[in-house]
This record gives C-alpha cells, structure tokens and sequence, in this order.
C-alpha cells in the first residue's frame, strides 16, 4: 500500500513546535479504505498542547503492486493492527526544537533531504522516526580556506630561503633549485584555488569527481545523516553520523602504495643515502617550523607591548604602567624560552660550515640529544653528515651573549619601572623585583630619576636596546632554522614537495568532515554542561569507522586515510562570537598546527564555560577502526595480506584506551558515575581489544563496539568508505535499526522490515537533480546512495564467490569440450 501526503495549511504562520514535522506523527486507521482501490481522509492535526488546528493532510491511500513508477512514498502495514507506518518524504529541514533554529548551523547545512517513519515497539505502541540526510557547504568552505594558508606559508618559506644569505657554491646550487620547485608548487596551489573559487553548482563532490585535479582538496560526498527518535518510553534522542568518502589522493593514484608507505620509505631512504646534506629527523624539522612560527608570531606582540608601555609612560599612569609591563615580561619569555632548545645552537653552526670558506675540520659526530643519535651504528663511507660538524673558527658562546641580551635588556626595563613607580609614590626602598634584577641592571644604576622628570625619556633607550637585541636574535635564529628546513627539501626534489602535496590533500578532506562534524556536535549539544565540560576538559574523541578492504587500489586509499586521520591531532578548535552574519569557520595556523575558529550567536557565546568564553584551545583525538566487507576484502583475507588493517585498529585501540583513561582521571566523579551508570565503558573496551586480537574475518564486532563507544563517551561518528555509498550506508541504516532495537524497544519483528525500508529504493522518491546525492539523477539500474541490497549478500558473499567460481570453471570447461 502507498500514502501519498501532501499539506494544506490553515493559517500562515503555523507554531513553530509543529513545523514541518508533524507528517511523522500522524496515525490512522486503514480499516475500509483498504477494501477501495483509492479514497482520500482529511485530517485535522492539533499543536500538542490541544490549541488550535493548524492545517490537514490529505492522504491518498493506493493498494501495495499498484504504486507508479518513480513515485515517493512508501508505507509499512501490519494487517493484523490494521494500523500504517506512515512514510513520507519532505523537503524542509527539521525543526523539532528551540536548538535546531540556530542560524550558524543552518548557515553550514543545506539541500536536507527527510523521511518520516513509524515503526512498533515490543509492547504495541509505536515510535516516531525522522530522518536528515543533508549537505555542507563545508565541504568546498574548508579546502580553500586550508590552501589559501598553505599558499601564505610556503610563499613566506620561499622568502626566508632567499634572505638566508650568501652560501658557498654548493648550497647556493641546492637553494636555487629548491626556490624553482617551490615556486612551480606555489603556482599549482594558487591555480587549484582559483578553479575551487569558481565552483558555485552543488554544495558536494560526487564520487564520479574523484579524480578530478581541481577537486583533489574537496572531500568525497561529505553528508551528515541524523535519526530522531521520538519514543514512548524514552525523551526524543538524536543520532548523527558523518559520512564522508575516505580521505584520499585519488588524483595522484595508489601505485606505489599510500602515504603511510610512503612516508616510511622516503624517511628510511633519507637516513641512508649518500647525498651531502646534513640529516635531520622529522622531529627536528617539525621543531624548526615551530621555532619559526613562535618567532613570527610573538616578535610583532613584544613590539606591540613596548609600544604600549611608552605610552602608558608618556600619560604618567603607574596602574597601565605596571599591566603594560606585565605583558610585555610574560610575551619576553616566551621568546626567549623559545630559543632554549639545542636545535637552533646546532643550526647555526651548521649554517656557518655552509658559509664561502667554511671548512670542515672534523669528521661529523654528535652533538646533542635533540637530534637522532647514530654513534651506535657503523660509520657509512659516504659524504652525508649525520649531524653538526665543529668548526675552529666558529665562537659557540657567541649566540649565548646574543640570546641572553634579551633577557638582561627586559631586566632593565623591569628595573625602571619600579623605580619609576618608587619614586612616584614616595616609598622608601626598592620593590621585590628591582632587587632581584639589580645587579643585571647597570645601565639603570647610571641614570638618575627625578620625580619630575619624564618616563618616557626614561624607558624609551631601554625599550630601544630591547627591540635591538630582539631583532639580532630574530636574524640569527630564522636563518638558521631554516637552513634546517633546506635540508629537508633539498634532499629529494620534486619527490619531497610531491609527498607534502599529497599529505595536504588528504588532510584538507579529512579536515572538512572534522569541521562539519565538531560543529555539528557542538550545535547538539550546547545546553548540556556535561558536554562542554568535557569539551574543555579532556576534548572530544571522533572515531572514524573504515570500511576499505586490503585488496589491490583500497589499500592505498587506507593507508593515505590512516595518516590524515592521524594528522588531525594537530587540529584545536575555539569558540569565538560571532559579529556579523558570516558564521562560517576561519582557519589559522600552519601545516603543524591549525587553529580552527567556530564563530556562535552572542546569546550563545554568553551561557558557555569561563574557559571556553576565554579562548581555551578545544582539542580533538581521532581514532580510526576498520574493518573491509566487501568480496575483495574476501580475496585479501584468503590469499592477500591483513596485516595494515591489523595494526591500525590495534594502534587506534591504543589511542583510545589512553582518551578513556584521561577521561576517567580528570572528569568530575558525578559526571562518571552517570556514565558507569549507562553501560560498562571498561567492559565495552576489554571486549573491543579481544576482538582485534582475534584476527577473526571480516569481525564487524569491531566496528559496532568501537562506535557504541564513541557515543558513550559523547564522541563525533564518521563511517567512511571508497565513496560514501553502498557500503557507508549500509553500515548507517543497519546502525539505525540496531539503535532502535537496543535503545528505544524496536519490535522484534519489525527488525528487518525496518531496514528494509531504510533501504528500500521506494522510500528515496522522485529526487530530482538537485536532491541525488551522488549522480544528480535516478537510473534503472544505478542504485542511489541510499542502498538496498540486503546485508545478508556480505555475510554469505565469500560463499557465493567460492560457488561462482566453480559454476564459473565448470561452464568454460563445458564448453570447449
């Protein structure tokens, strides 16, 4: 049988509570109509506190084998009850509470596409089902935000390559052709940015798209797919799940394997070959790149702050005198804490054996316990130098004086001021700080102070001397890290920028869908103080289920999603107000650390934590579990190799096992004790880690343990396969079904009438162009990204492909005999 709704409103403005929602609660009794080929009911729906009617439903009522082609509802009877699943399709995003009005969620989603189920519970009443399948304009939001900083950053790189001064013959070579390459990078950036600009059709990439170079950044049919449930038993609840193609670089292709392999052989290759340059690890390099952009970031706020203390002094107020000063020390010491590591001591000298006429006079050894000790390995008969070699003329303690001048120039500044402040007041003595600065501050003891005499006069030489000495270690510093990081790029062109390409691709998809789903979290949950105290207290875990198989192309796919997935931990997140209309995120940072700003109505920002009010960074800790279902997954465990997928869920299972034991340590007992309450998380953890261990085919155990976890614990879900499509949303819609049965009393029965119905190509509807989420259009024999083959097919298909096989075979011989 079919009902095909539609809604003839009473009055213009209907309550808001009601909404567009109320097709899912509407109930009635088939009775007579089924003994008629097709009748119409009109009927009144009430607001539900019994106010007045708001509009009718015109129902028309079409007996089951006489549904037209391409029609949208589909309807579920029990006929003992006599009573009707009412299906039906609307377009209108959700409405069922004051939350889902906020305009910066609405601003990120759009093109919703609903369906209105319901279905009986175990004691005969019955449960309402709304479910939101919608788009995000994140999607092509983030990817150029993201290349619009990588761009800034490498250009800044390309200008501190060619200010680091004259080198000798053979680093003035490699530094030319690194610039060369670099520039060719910079322009492919700035040329894939311009087309993503152009882009103003759908708000997603389809898989068909995948392979396109100008959509490499954008993620593969990033959707956010929401069940709610409204239940007798239970308060209406909410399920969100992120799906999402994996992150991955399909436009450079997967020959010779992902970025995880590839990664681990440029690094073994880069330890072992025989070119003349100076190794360093990956940790020391992503120590430079930190150095550089601390240096780059505090040297204009200490400028900004000197600048603010002259003018405090010049306005003669001791109060703004003394809170200038208070900035101005603590952003000081920060910089020169930033120069306490042993890298840039190395650095420099590496930078002077580089200088014309530099010379080495001893073979190279280590130098520090910074960088990768090798003295336990066999000296290598080639030229590369594994670390700093020494060099006689070089005076070592020369950076000492220049690094510690800034910290006696701050000292004599700090003296100043108090005895400025001293004498202002009329006390007697010297305050705490002058005496503990005093024998640092000769150059304070040789002026003499009147009260009358101008401040500003006074600090202005010793401001002067301080932004002197700032600048000469500025100078120094940047040079030689990055020399640092001409190492790293002058030892495998263009294979080096080439990893570093496809290591930004896969992060910005993996980045879009972090984005989409950390605000959409967020939205859910913002009146739920628990929530936000976790959020600042321990972050946020986001589990990613994997359903790629370890067969042929898929394994590169995996192995590039493990690590942009990893590289999500270099993600924080803060929550600023919002000022205009445009709520749409702002990236900041640097390829090492991104600074995701998530922008919230002034009402909004107003009732969160003091913490969250005050900028706290919010951290995020991303997790990947997967587990290939499909028949090449069949292949793989039967004559391939399951190893990676192996030791990515054990790794993962790691990782989240530290977040629970975080968690456990620093929430409030209360907020655990509701939590112990709920379920058993250490149980749920034990099973998990047995079921990794137990290499079982094709376990998805794994996936439904490791996603019950993750809403346990309040977590963000993504379900990921190649593109989003048959295997994401039959691992959803068999989540959904498993959600009512184990959390709202689904009826037994109606388990697998249920997911048949999610699934059912009939409750899709007559989607047009816009509303496809894959091709843009229905086909007879392409099946949407809703799916309806029925789970049963992957549970027996290594069964199938073993029986083919042998039809297969059996058929060939036939007929050649």
């Amino acid at each position: 049988m079919k009902v095909r709704t539609s809604v003839v409103p009473e009055h213009k403005d209907p309550p808001p509570e009601v909404g567009r929602s109320f097709l899912g609660y509407a109930s009635f009794k088939v009775g007579e109509l089924l003994k008629s080929k097709e009748q119409v009911l009109a009927l009144s729906l009430r607001t539900s506190d019994g106010g007045k009617v708001v509009g009718t439903i015109e129902v028309s009522v079409v007996k089951m084998g006489e549904i037209e082609d391409g029609e949208a509802d589909n309807i579920t009877t029990d006929v003992q009850g006599q009573k009707c699943a009412l299906v039906c399709e609307c377009s209108a995003p959700e409405s069922v509470s004051r939350k889902d009005n906020l305009p910066f969620l609405n601003a990120v989603l759009k093109n919703p596409v609903c369906k209105l189920y319901r279905f009986p519970t175990s004691d005969n009443k019955w449960m309402q089902i709304r479910e939101q399948m919608s788009e995000s304009i994140l999607s092509f939001h983030i990817p150029k935000e993201l290349i619009s900083l990588q761009i800034k950053e490498d250009l800044c790189r390309n200008q501190e390559l060619k200010e680091l001064g004259e080198l000798s013959p053979h680093w003035d070579n490699l530094r030319k052709n690194v610039l060369t390459h670099c520039d060719q990078m910079v322009n492919m950036y700035q040329d894939i940015l311009t087309e993503l600009s152009k882009e103003t059709g759908s708000s997603f990439k389809s898989s068909s798209s995948k392979g396109e170079k100008t959509l490499e950044f954008v993620p593969i049919n990033l959707h956010l797919q929401r069940m709610h449930v409204h239940s007798p038993h239970l308060k209406d609840a909410l399920y969100d799940v992120i799906t999402v193609g994996a992150p991955a670089a399909h436009f450079q292709g997967f020959k010779n394997g992902g970025l995880r392999k590839l990664l681990h052989r440029f690094e073994a290759e880069r330890r072992n070959t025989g070119y003349q340059f100076i190794y360093y690890s990956p940790e020391n390099t992503a120590k430079a790149k930190e150095v550089l952009s601390n240096i780059n970031q505090l040297q204009p706020l200490i400028a900004a702050h000197a600048d603010l203390l002259l003018n405090s002094a010049s306005q003669h107020s001791p109060d703004s005198l003394k809170n200038s000063l208070k900035m101005l020390s603590e952003k000081t010491e920060l910089f020169v804490h930033a120069f306490k590591d042993q890298l840039v001591r190395s650095a420099l000298l590496a930078l002077y054996t580089a200088r014309p006429g530099g010379v080495l006079k001893k073979p190279p050894s280590p130098q520090s316990g910074t960088e990768e000790s090798i003295s336990q390995d066999p000296p290598l008969p080639v030229r590369r130098q594994d670390s700093i070699p020494h060099h006689s003329d070089y005076d070592e303690e020369e950076w000492d004086r220049v690094w510690a001048s800034v910290g006696k120039s701050l000292n004599c500044i700090i003296a100043m001021v108090d005895k400025l402040i001293e004498r202002e007041s009329g006390g007697e003595g010297s305050s705490t700080s002058s005496k503990d600065v005093e024998k640092d501050s000769s150059p304070v003891d040789s002026i003499i102070t009147h009260p009358k005499e101008d401040w500003y006069e006074q600090l202005y030489p010793l401001i002067l001397t301080l932004k002197d000495c700032m600048g000469e270690v500025v100078n120094r510093a940047k040079q030689s890290l990055t020399f640092v990081l001409l190492q790293e790029l002058a030892y495998s062109l263009p294979q080096c920028l080439m990893l570093t390409l496809r290591r930004d691709i896969v992060f910005s998809q993996a980045l879009a869908g972090l984005v989409c789903g950390f605000i959409i979290k967020l939205h859910t949950s913002l009146y739920d103080p628990g929530f936000l105290e976790q959020l600042h207290t321990v972050g946020l875990i986001v589990q990613y289920e994997g359903l790629l198989s370890t067969y042929s192309e898929e394994i590169g796919m995996l192995e590039d999603m493990a690590v942009g997935i990893s590289d999500l931990k270099k993600v924080a997140f803060k929550i600023i107000e919002a000022t205009s209309n445009d709520v749409l995120p702002v990236i900041t940072g640097r390829r090492e650390h991104y600074v995701v700003e998530v922008k919230v109505p002034a009402r909004v920002f107003e009732s969160l934590p003091l913490q969250i009010k005050e900028g706290q960074l919010l951290h995020v800790h991303p997790v990947l579990f997967n587990v290939g279902i499909n028949e090449q997954q069949t292949l793989a465990e039967r004559f391939g190799d399951v190893s990676l997928q192996e030791s990515i869920n054990q790794e993962n299972f790691e990782l989240l096992k530290e977040y629970y034991t975080v968690f456990m340590e620093k929430m409030p007992p209360d907020y655990i004790s509701h939590f112990q309450e709920q379920n058993d998380l250490k149980g749920l953890l034990e099973n998990l880690h047995q079921n990794i261990q137990a290499k079982k085919r094709k376990n998805v155990e794994i996936m439904w343990l490791a996603a019950t976890i993750c809403r346990k614990l309040n977590g963000i879900r993504f379900t990921c396969c190649k593109s989003a499509k048959d295997r994401t949303s039959m691992s959803v819609t068999l989540e959904q079904c498993s959600i009512l049965r184990d959390e709202h009393q689904l009826h037994k029965d109606f388990f697998i009438r249920a997911l048949d119905c999610m699934r059912s190509r009939q409750t899709q509807g007559a989607l047009n162009e816009s509303d496809d989420p894959e091709t843009g259009c229905l086909t007879d024999n392409k099946p949407t990204s809703r799916h309806f083959y029925p789970v049963a097919l992957l549970l027996v298909s290594s069964h199938l492909l073993v029986v083919w096989l042998i039809l297969s075979l059996a058929l060939l011989l036939a007929k050649y005999q």
